[in-house]
C-alpha cells in the first residue's frame, strides 16, 4: 500500500517517530522527517543508506520552519500522501510551581506544530486523497497531574483534528488521531520541569511498557485501515472509559496513582 507513497513524519529521530521512519522505508515508501538536532538527522541517514529519506532541521514550534519543511519536502518528492504529526514534548511539574513559559512551549510544539504543518501540507494531501495523523495522548482524554500543559495541548489536538476531519469528510482525506498511552521513548526524559529544563529521568518502568516499535506498528496498521481514532494499551482504554462514565471515581484513582503523602511520585 505504501510503495512510492510520500510519508511526512515530524520528530523522526527518536522513539515512535524513528520507528515509523523505519517501518515506512522498509515498505518502500519515500519518507521526509525533521528534527531540531542536525546530528540526530545525520545519524538517521547513516542508518538507512540508499533509502529515499529526506531530512531537514526544523523546530515545529516555529511556523516558518513548518512551512519550509513542507515546501522542501514537496520540492524533493513532488507530493505528500500521509502527514504524521509526531513531534511532541512533555512536562512534569505541578501547575502552581510551573513557569507559564513552560506551558506556552509545550502548547507551541504539540498543538501549534500540528496545526502549522497540516496547514502547509493540506492542499497536497487533498490532491492525493491522503491521510493526516495527529499524535495525541491518553492525557488528552483525561488530564494528568503534573502534566497540565501537556494534557491541555493533547486535548486541543484531539478537538482540532475532530473538527478538520468533519470539514474534510467529503474530500477523500482521512484524519486520524492516536493516543499511544505509556510508550518506551525519550519523551519522559526530555519532559520539561518547573524551570522549563528537561528533567532527564523517567519514573516509569520503561521495560514493562509498550515499545516504540510496537506502537508504530499499530499506527501504520490504523493508517492502512483509515481509522478515525486509535487508543492503545488496556490501561489507556480503561482510563478513557472510566473518565467518560465515572469521572469522580477517575479523579480519585488518578490522584492515588500520582501522589503519595501529598507528594507527586510519577
Amino acid at each position: 500500500m505504501f510503495e512510492d507513497r510520500v510519508i511526512v513524519i515530524t520528530g523522526g529521530t527518536d522513539g515512535i517517530g524513528k520507528a515509523l521512519v523505519a517501518i515506512f522505508l522498509n515498505k518502500n515508501a519515500k519518507v521526509a522527517t525533521c528534527s531540531r538536532t542536525e546530528e540526530k538527522l545525520a545519524q538517521l541517514k547513516k542508518e538507512f543508506p540508499g533509502k529515499p529519506l529526506f531530512t531537514m532541521v526544523a523546530d515545529v514550534s516555529i511556523e516558518e520552519d513548518c512551512k519550509n519543511f513542507i515546501e522542501r519536502t514537496l520540492e524533493e518528492f513532488k507530493k505528500i500522501d500521509v502527514l504524521i504529526n509526531n513531534a511532541g514534548i512533555s512536562m512534569r511539574a505541578l501547575f502552581k510551581d510551573t513557569d507559564l513559559a513552560t506551558l506556552r512551549k509545550v502548547m507551541d510544539v504539540n498543538f501549534w506544530g500540528t496545526v502549522c504543518c497540516t496547514k502547509y501540507a493540506l492542499n497536497a494531501i487533498i490532491e492525493s486523497k491522503g491521510a493526516i495523523v495527529g499524535t495525541a495522548s491518553i492525557a488528552g482524554y483525561r488530564g494528568l497531574p503534573g502534566r497540565s500543559g501537556y494534557s491541555a495541548s493533547k486535548a486541543a489536538v484531539i478537538r482540532w483534528m475532530e473538527t478538520i476531519r468533519t470539514e474534510l469528510l467529503n474530500t477523500g482525506v482521512n484524519v486520524m488521531w492516536v493516543a499511544p498511552g505509556f510508550t518506551a521513548s525519550n519523551t519522559r526524559y526530555a519532559a520539561l520541569g518547573e524551570d522549563g529544563k528537561p528533567v532527564l529521568d523517567s519514573r516509569e518502568d520503561e521495560g514493562k511498557i509498550m515499545t516504540a516499535e510496537e506502537c508504530a506498528g499499530h499506527i501504520v496498521n490504523a493508517i492502512e485501515k483509515r481509522k478515525r481514532t486509535l487508543i492503545l494499551t488496556f490501561q489507556g482504554k480503561e482510563a478513557v472509559l472510566m473518565n467518560k462514565f465515572f469521572p469522580r471515581l477517575a479523579d480519585k484513582i488518578i490522584r492515588k496513582m500520582y501522589f503519595k503523602n501529598d507528594k507527586m511520585i510519577k
